[in-house]
């Protein structure tokens, strides 16, 4: 009976044995992911590089009878614009541009969707022009080539000092410091790619996935001050022409690119391993070229202010960009 009883129990395994251990691997489906390659080659088939997403990226929010945007005569309104103030509620309500709408930064994408007009020109208004850059960052690659930030925020729009988040944050500090050169730019670096992998191999996916992942990213800017002490704990990138890299300084160790050099190819340049610093002469610029940085993957942070922050008074006697108060004396609405 024994016997009997092994002889089954083999005959039982048999078939076992010989669906699982002889399966033909083929027959296994592959773990598929898509990365640096796949979202880069989508986003250039799609137009999405850098120097076209900077394009017309910034407006002055100058009066109509200037060839701004601005009715004076209307209640300081933007007449055929949509206008998204990505400020606190709380500082919305002190006052805003008439006919705005206050959205937060992580909806921004979904609220201009909400238009159902990929044309629609679309003006965000921040505090002082920086994080509307990653704003509109986001709606560029999300198919609203139209939005735009309004210079200097609504720091610019009134002369009412409340208002104002710009001048506190305008100094000479670099002035006579060590760290503060005027050398040649060192050679740019080449670094690999930064690598990293998504579940999905669809490239307009990947994007939106990034998209969202980088307007969730709330450590994306970094103190003029901080970078100031220690410029060789980062790598640092200056964004201007070869004169001005010289002429007013750059930190210790800075990088220069050339003005919109940068693009899918030439990131490379940036290590994809250190922190990097992009920066350039209000932080505004900077913004809009970190956020798409880090959509593409890299760990980069901007320096807020840029050297306004720094050198304010050397650039605006020589009449670089630079902050100056008030810049626009428009009225604005107060909520109830």
């Amino acid at each position: 009976m024994k016997k009997l009883f092994s002889y089954f129990l083999v005959v039982m395994l048999i078939p076992a044995f010989v669906l699982t251990g002889c399966k033909d691997d083929k027959d296994e489906d592959p773990i598929v992911t898509g990365n640096f390659t796949t979202l880069s080659t989508y986003m250039t088939n799609q137009n999405l590089d850098l120097p076209t997403l900077l394009d017309g990226w910034v407006i002055d929010p100058e009066p109509i009878a200037d060839g701004g945007i601005v009715d004076v005569d209307n209640d300081f309104t933007i007449p055929d614009w949509t206008v998204f103030d990505i400020r606190s509620a709380d500082d919305f309500a002190l006052g805003h541009v008439k006919g705005s709408v206050n959205v937060s930064l992580a909806n921004i994408v979904t609220e201009a969707q909400a238009i159902n007009d990929n044309t629609a020109k679309i003006l965000v208004v921040c505090y002082s022009g920086q994080t509307a850059g990653r704003a509109v960052m986001a709606l560029r690659l999300s198919g609203f080539p139209n939005a735009k930030v309004s210079k200097f925020g609504f720091s610019a729009w009134s002369d009412n000092a409340t208002f104002d988040k710009w001048s506190s944050k305008v100094s000479d500090q670099a002035d006579g410091d060590a760290n503060w050169v005027t050398t040649a730019a060192p050679t740019m670096p080449v670094n690999g790619y930064p690598t990293w992998t998504t579940t999905s191999t669809d490239g307009a996916e990947i994007l939106a996935e990034k998209v969202t992942e980088m307007l969730a990213n709330s450590s994306w800017i970094v103190g003029g001050t901080d970078v100031l002490a220690t410029p060789a704990n980062y790598s640092i990138y200056n964004y201007w022409v070869e004169a001005d890299y010289t002429n007013f300084g750059h930190f210790s160790g800075a990088f220069r690119v050339e003005p919109m050099s940068l693009n899918l190819e030439t990131a490379s340049s940036l290590n994809p391993e250190n922190d990097n610093l992009i920066y350039c002469y209000t932080g505004q610029t900077s913004s809009i070229i970190t956020a798409w940085l880090q959509v593409i993957g890299y760990n980069v942070k901007s320096i807020g202010n840029g050297v306004n922050g720094l050198r304010y008074t050397t650039l605006s006697d020589a009449g670089k960009p630079h902050w100056h108060f008030p810049y626009h004396s428009y009225g604005y609405e107060v909520s109830k």
